[in-house]
């Protein structure tokens, strides 16, 4: 990071910002009528091959003074973000994708909830919109403060990346973005920003708007998000072991390696049967299954047509079965 001086007022956002031309016009429109009176918006260009620059450029002509633009080739979203946190210049930090959206009064409510409770991070509720999208309703995530804040944050990642706001301290002491699990390295930022401090505070409204528009988003992949979100669970386990130091040894498993064949089994129930198999074949490999597990983990060793029709096969079975 580059060292400077913080303006404590302002509030940097950093949008990373690939192919999004549909969309990002009313991203950066979300943040610039952003209620809060200090707001800057530090855009990275990756290398996009549509319209993207072209609007950008003008934007950043309207916003002249409060939207910084950059450009790199092809990086990463992750990369870009660690980009733009170099060339921020607010005491707090806050980050949206470049089709995403917050409600005009998220920067200012959240900044209020750090300020008066002194907190080092205040994040609010979300909700995924779009056509197919799954966990539609709105959501708020509960007062971590009054739970197991290790258990809860290793059982899933606790907000998106774009439903908190964060002191520009707390991102240098963990040197931003690690760059290292590719879809899950806002799940890693969470857990080592907890790892550094657990100072938190909820502001409990949806504030937060996730775009979901197609195959290409990180969150399609399930399979590989599940084995990132394994690796930084046993990476935190590992590296901040003042925080786990109260579970049984039992519940750190379950939460951390335990978790792969949790939720290959839930892929499997699903039917989301390519995620299914992935997961089951790296379980077996890697020693995380017990005797009763094998009659799953077994035909997921099958060339991915074969298992697949078997499954389909059982499944006709058991219908017919039923009848």
């Amino acid at each position: 990071m580059v060292e400077q001086a913080f303006d404590p007022a302002r509030i940097s956002v950093v949008m990373p910002c690939y192919n999004a031309a549909p969309y990002v016009t009313e991203a950066v429109a979300s943040v610039m009528g952003q209620s809060h009176p200090n707001v800057e918006l530090i855009v990275v260009d990756d290398g996009s091959t549509d319209a993207s620059v072209g609007i950008l450029e003008e934007l950043a002509a309207t916003y002249a003074g409060r939207m910084h633009l950059l450009f790199q080739d092809r990086m990463g979203p992750y990369p870009a973000r660690n980009r733009g946190l170099a060339h921020a210049h607010g005491g707090k930090v806050a980050f949206l994708d470049a089709d995403d959206w917050w409600d005009r009064d998220c920067l200012a409510k959240l900044d209020a909830a750090l300020d008066s409770h002194d907190a080092d991070i205040a994040y609010c509720g979300w909700q995924n919109v779009g056509e197919g999208t799954p966990g539609s309703n709105p959501y708020v995530p509960p007062e971590y403060r009054d739970m197991d804040m290790t258990a809860e944050f290793l059982r899933a990642c606790p907000w998106p990346i774009h439903a908190a706001l964060v002191r520009r301290p707390a991102i240098d002491a963990v040197r931003g973005f690690s760059e290292r699990r590719f879809s899950a390295m806002d799940y890693d930022l969470w857990l080592r920003l907890y790892g550094h401090t657990d100072n938190i505070v909820r502001v409990p409204e949806v504030l937060a708007f996730y775009r979901w528009h197609g195959g290409g988003q990180i969150s399609r992949n399930k399979w590989k998000q599940v084995l990132d979100a394994v690796k930084v669970r046993q990476d935190f386990a590992a590296n901040y072991p003042q925080r786990v130091q109260h579970l049984s040894g039992k519940r750190l498993y379950e939460l951390t390696r335990g978790s792969l064949l949790k939720e290959a089994y839930r892929a499997y129930w699903q039917r989301d049967l390519d995620t299914a198999q992935a997961l089951f074949r790296r379980a077996f490999l890697r020693g995380i299954w017990q005797a009763s597990d094998l009659k799953y983990l077994v035909p997921s060793l099958l060339p991915v047509p074969l298992f697949q029709s078997l499954v389909r096969a059982s499944d006709r079975f058991r219908e017919n079965s039923a009848r």
